[in-house]
């Protein structure tokens, strides 16, 4: 092997790595809505729990994937350290499907159907049809299976190149005797759990040995203790992922690491017992790309059989490795590991957003309340769900915006800029309703009234106010259609309403009903109620738009206004309710 192959190494492996990382950000892009769907449906029981795991690192092709995203949810308080254990065992056994697929590599026949089995048969195609998908198609979807097809395309050419790279070694005593070295088993686990540890995938490392098994030095005497060690050295990206978490994530980074050590120990105890005493042939035969595929499995397999009915044990491990103390921690409302799946970080978005929407409708109708009746720890409570929807529209904006600067697909792009908008219009409600008390304030400081007749109008708006605000609620957190198409027609409602009562005003002013200075009041409260459709109509929209996948929100209203008969007829109904009436 000269200077030219060890370039030629390099080169493969970049390749290799390369391939594998643009398919799996591709894979966690394409089965965004499906890790959703696993997630949903994940109980504490430990079947539902290892099969998610199992099912989302098959999907995704990453157990430091899967294991870095646990480590989130627990500190966000999606999961609980009891289901993210048994989900990192599944996700252990999910891993191994990679090392299958790079052993088709290893397929040896004259037959013409087998041939075709062999990557190097069938990724040009893949390649020539990722291409396809990814240059021409404008479903981001679709793009996204062709950067899947391409990344798998160049993983498989990464792994070939190494493999030719590499050949020349097998005519290389000094080769042979490196790995004559591995038959300790100490050194072997060293080396796999080091090599891992550096490039952070064990999927990768796997793939690596397995194409320096194709010189027919390594033994699997040698290549056993090696994928043990790698499953070790894979932990390393959830224990850097759980800096800076609380303890129960701690924990869970914990469990993966002292599950696979445990693992190890144990299991690598009984190879070397039954390597001791018994010498079997096949220790000493030079391994094959199905065999370390067959062997990482088997592995992943015993270690979860062995460990799964003792994962209360593991629990209790980490409370002792983690102690609680004496000041509870809170849950961390939007953790940054969840970004790596845009999908599950949007899901967290949302529902803060809809705390978010309840606090703000729940301090307007307390605001509402201060106008005729007002009291101190009233108008306190308004004031403090004021700070708390600015502080949830700086954090989730925040997040929001880190997310969109990621690579992510245009479904999730189109959803985050939604609950960008919704929010801004939630803490601009918010803000109305501070105003609100301060014009009740200002009311009771000056000892001003309004006559009978504007008390009845604006108990009217209130009223109209008051079932906007609930549509537009229920239209957001609930996402309920029908109510947010009955939002527009109401809103147009209030705008009319408003502008009566201005003119209702004008004329007590020159009856000498009402004074100079109760009319500036009396018009900043209508102003704010008046706004507060505003932003409900706004929330509402964003709804249908949604829906509809049209980002272009007034458009959407003047259609809805021009065409519809569902807008018309509830257009006059609310007329009849709250224009009529008074």
């Amino acid at each position: 092997m000269d200077i030219f192959d060890a370039l030629t190494l390099i080169g493969g492996l970049c390749l290799f790595l390369f391939g594998m990382n643009v398919m799996g950000q591709a894979l966690e892009r394409r089965a965004g809505s499906r890790l959703q769907s696993l997630l949903g449906r994940l109980t504490t029981g430990k079947a539902a729990g290892l099969l998610t795991g199992l099912g989302v690192t098959a999907v995704i092709q990453s157990s430091s994937a899967t294991t870095v995203m646990v480590v989130g949810f627990v500190n966000s308080g999606l999961m609980t350290l009891r289901q993210a254990i048994n989900v990192i065992m599944g996700a252990n056994i999910g891993t191994t499907v990679t090392a299958w697929i790079l052993s088709l590599g290893g397929i040896d026949s004259s037959n013409v159907y087998v041939q075709l089995l062999k990557p190097s048969s069938f990724t040009p195609l893949l390649a020539l049809l990722g291409v396809i998908l990814y240059m021409f198609s404008k479903d981001s979807r679709k793009n996204d299976t062709g950067v899947i097809l391409l990344g798998f395309s160049v993983l498989m050419f990464g792994m070939e190149t190494m493999t030719d790279a590499v050949s020349g070694l097998a005519q290389v005593p000094a080769f042979g005797n490196l790995f004559l070295l591995f038959k300790n088993p100490l050194l072997g686990v060293l080396a796999g759990a080091v090599l891992t540890a550096i490039i952070q995938s064990s999927s990768a490392s796997v793939g690596i040995l397995q194409a320096l098994a194709m010189t027919g030095q390594v033994t699997y005497a040698a290549a056993v203790p090696i994928i043990m060690g790698q499953n070790i050295g894979t932990c390393i990206t959830a224990i850097l992922s759980s800096f800076g978490t609380n303890r129960n994530a701690k924990r869970a980074a914990l469990v993966h690491l002292s599950f696979n050590v445990l693992g190890t120990v144990l299991w690598l105890s009984v190879f070397t017992a039954v390597n001791a005493f018994l010498a079997p042939p096949l220790f000493q035969q030079a391994a094959t790309l199905p065999g370390i595929a067959a062997a990482h499995s088997a592995f992943n397999i015993l270690c979860t059989a062995l460990l799964l009915p003792m994962s209360s044990l593991l629990e209790k491990l980490a409370y002792r490795l983690v102690p609680d103390t004496r000041h509870p921690e809170t849950v961390a409302e939007l953790d940054e590991r969840l970004l790596a799946t845009p999908a599950v970080a949007l899901e967290r978005c949302s529902w803060l957003a809809a705390d978010m929407a309840r606090d703000a409708a729940s301090s307007l109708r307390d605001a509402m309340r201060c106008l005729t009746d007002y009291s101190p720890e009233l108008a306190a409570s308004v004031r403090r769900a004021e700070d708390a929807t600015d502080h949830c529209e700086d954090i989730i904006g925040t997040y929001l915006v880190k997310l969109s600067a990621g690579n992510v697909s245009a479904r999730d792009s189109a959803e985050a800029a939604m609950l960008l908008k919704v929010i801004g219009d939630l803490e601009r409600i918010s803000d109305h309703a501070v105003n609100l008390v301060d014009s009740a304030e200002e009311i009771r400081s000056k000892g001003l009234r309004f006559s009978q007749a504007a008390e009845a109008e604006l108990a009217n708006l209130r009223q109209a106010v008051e079932e906007i605000l609930s549509l537009a609620q229920a239209a957001f957190v609930d996402g309920d259609m029908r109510s947010a198409l009955t939002v527009e027609p109401l809103e147009q409602v209030i705008d009319r309403l408003k502008d009566r009562m201005r003119n209702e005003h004008i004329l007590r002013l020159q009856q000498g009903t009402c004074t100079i200075e109760t009319g500036f009041v009396w018009s900043d409260i209508l102003t704010n109620l008046e706004r507060v459709s505003d932003h409900c109509s706004n929330i509402a929209g964003c709804v249908i738009d949604a829906r509809e996948k049209n980002l272009n929100l007034h458009e959407s209203l003047r259609a809805m206004r021009a065409d519809s008969p569902y807008f018309r007829s509830q257009y006059q109904a609310f007329t009849d309710k709250y224009l009529n009436r008074v």
